[in-house]
């Protein structure tokens, strides 16, 4: 392997904006696996593929035992179908939790629009009854 396609800690945190301490985290957690040369961490394009994976699958909320399960599918032999095909699966169901939580978000906003509405008739009002 060229050193070209090793970047350090410093590097990888340069490139996608995360802490070291992230990096180190996701490594615990098995999600990347750099080439350990004393206390040196040196990250190949297949750590920075799986860390761009990683940034994206927490990005759309899919839990780090999802993120993991799913990167471990790579390997699978079978050109990424079963990797594909799980992803979907998990990204349709997630996309569906969002939905319901931008709808029941705009709810609340739609409620606390009409409360303040309330609240600056009555206030109004009450300032019109202190004027007179």
């Amino acid at each position: 392997m060229s050193d070209e396609q090793l970047m350090t800690i410093r590097e990888m945190c340069d490139l996608f904006e995360v802490t070291p301490r992230t990096l180190r985290f996701y490594e615990q957690k098995e999600l990347l696996f750099p080439i350990r040369e004393g206390q040196k961490r040196l990250f190949t394009r297949r750590d920075r593929a799986r860390l761009k994976l990683i940034l994206r699958g927490k990005r759309f909320g899919f839990r780090l035992e999802e993120i993991r399960q799913l990167l471990d599918l790579y390997d699978m032999g079978d050109q990424q179908h079963t990797q594909i095909a799980r992803t979907y699966e998990i990204a349709q169901g997630r996309l569906a939790d969002l939905e319901r939580e931008r709808d029941e978000l705009n709810a609340a906003i739609d409620d606390l629009k009409e409360q303040l509405a309330w609240g600056e008739r009555m206030l109004s009002q009450l300032q019109q009854k202190r004027a007179s």
